[in-house]
């Protein structure tokens, strides 16, 4: 058995094994899966891990091979209707459990938070997603996707979904912080994460953070940092207490003591019992290409990683940018096929999992390098999805592909340092000519 049709049984395995327990998925636990239709439980999960991008219709007759006995939309939106969001979710946790390879970086995983956000279907009604920036504008409605990532088997690990107007991404990294329950890790975010609350929850968990911050001549936590040098390059370690007292030892002590505010959220401080919480930092100062500098705040040591290991880590953090490109774009996540947000999360979910689906057979392909070539070559991670996403919604009956074999000869040249600039076109009026065709 190639490893391919390993990962594809054991995805099918766990989804028989919720659909031998299927009442505790459906929002009515008396609903019947057992009669012998096309949509049982098991048949509906499967499609709606295969769905892509395409229209509705499309998706099933593909799914049914062009059967004539292909269901309707509408029987296939009653049976999804039973399902509740909430199994999708346990799906995608579950088989992530499954394949937790030891790919680390110095002994440590990497994982990178960020988040993306997703248009779906226009409803002025839903207050928490809906925005329009103009009043004689047609609005639009976002959900917010926050995302843990690994950097080094390429598999998101966890996610919390949001309602754009709602949408918390600090919180919602501390909550998936204390969640965490794997290796020793270090948590890598962009600027949209500096936060002390964010250091602290890591902290607590006996774990590393790595995230860039805003720089000293800017309104970030580190401008605030009396105690680092004015400028240039630097490398320092920092003790601070935080605390959201306002006593004359606080005032009289700025370069010891950081006062926050008493409605921004800190979870290890209160006005009672807990006054003052001791925090030890590593700020770490580089010039960049462009002329100007780059602050990072980290607990890493000095000794295992100084401040070269320190860019290079953060670099990494660009591979959860690809994976919402691929996401998106790959796997179709730019368009749903529904306006209930309670479907929208079952696609969002089922989409993550075939994402880590099919990472999990790329990244176990060996590549053969050629000879004499100019570059060095990677998969084509797009093409790659491609064949993964077919292998997934064949039929057993049907004698399935070499899968590896195909991913493997799908290469692309790595170019390093190759830029292409972001080409920005103005919006020109559309003419009516074509209407004379």
């Amino acid at each position: 058995m190639n490893y391919s049709t390993e990962v594809k049984q054991k995805l099918l395995s766990i989804i028989t094994k919720m659909d031998s327990y299927y009442w505790l998925f459906t929002k009515h636990p008396k609903t019947d899966f057992s009669r012998k239709k096309k949509w049982s439980f098991e048949e509906v999960m499967k499609f709606m891990l295969t769905m892509e991008g395409k229209a509705l219709r499309d998706e099933l007759l593909e799914y049914f091979e062009f059967d004539n006995t292909t269901p309707s939309n509408s029987s296939f939106n009653q049976r999804r209707a039973q399902i509740l969001p909430e199994a999708f979710e346990f799906l995608f946790q579950e088989f992530t459990k499954s394949f937790t390879d030891n790919v680390t970086y110095n002994g440590l995983r990497l994982i990178a938070c960020d988040g993306s956000d997703l248009c779906i279907a226009h409803n002025p009604q839903d207050e928490t997603t809906y925005f329009q920036t103009l009043p004689d504008r047609k609005g639009y409605n976002l959900l917010h996707l926050n995302a843990f990532y690994d950097l080094c088997s390429r598999q998101y690990t966890d996610a919390i979904i949001q309602p754009s107007r709602l949408a918390n991404e600090r919180r919602a990294m501390c909550e998936m912080i204390d969640r965490y329950n794997d290796t020793s890790a270090i948590f890598i975010a962009d600027r949209g994460y500096e936060n002390y609350n964010i250091f602290a929850h890591v902290e607590h968990k006996g774990m590393y953070y790595l995230i860039r911050v805003k720089d000293i001549t800017s309104n970030g936590i580190t401008s605030k940092l009396t105690m680092l040098p004015e400028s240039g390059e630097f490398d320092e370690w920092v003790n601070v207490t935080l605390t959201k007292k306002q006593t004359n030892e606080v005032k009289a002590n700025p370069k010891k003591y950081r006062v926050i505010d008493k409605k921004t959220p800190f979870d290890y401080l209160d006005l009672h019992f807990n006054n003052f919480y001791e925090m030890k930092m590593r700020v770490i100062r580089f010039p960049i290409p462009q002329g100007s500098y780059e602050c990072i705040i980290t607990n890493l040591p000095q000794d295992k990683f100084n401040s070269d290991e320190i860019k290079r880590l953060y670099a990494k953090r660009w591979g959860i940018e690809t994976s919402f490109r691929e996401l998106k774009y790959a796997l179709g996540l730019t368009r749903f096929h529904s306006k209930k947000p309670e479907y929208i999360m079952q696609e969002i979910w089922s989409r993550m999992t075939l994402y880590n689906f099919c990472e999990i057979i790329a990244t176990n392909v060996v590549i053969n390098e050629k000879k004499g070539c100019k570059h060095t070559y990677q998969l084509n991670y797009t093409r790659a999805i491609r064949i993964c996403c077919y292998f997934l919604s064949i039929k057993k009956e049907k004698a399935p592909p070499d899968v590896e074999y195909l991913i493997g000869h799908e290469l692309l040249p790595i170019r390093p340092g190759r830029i292409d600039p972001r080409k920005v076109k103005t919006q020109s009026a559309i003419s009516f000519l074509y209407r004379a065709a």
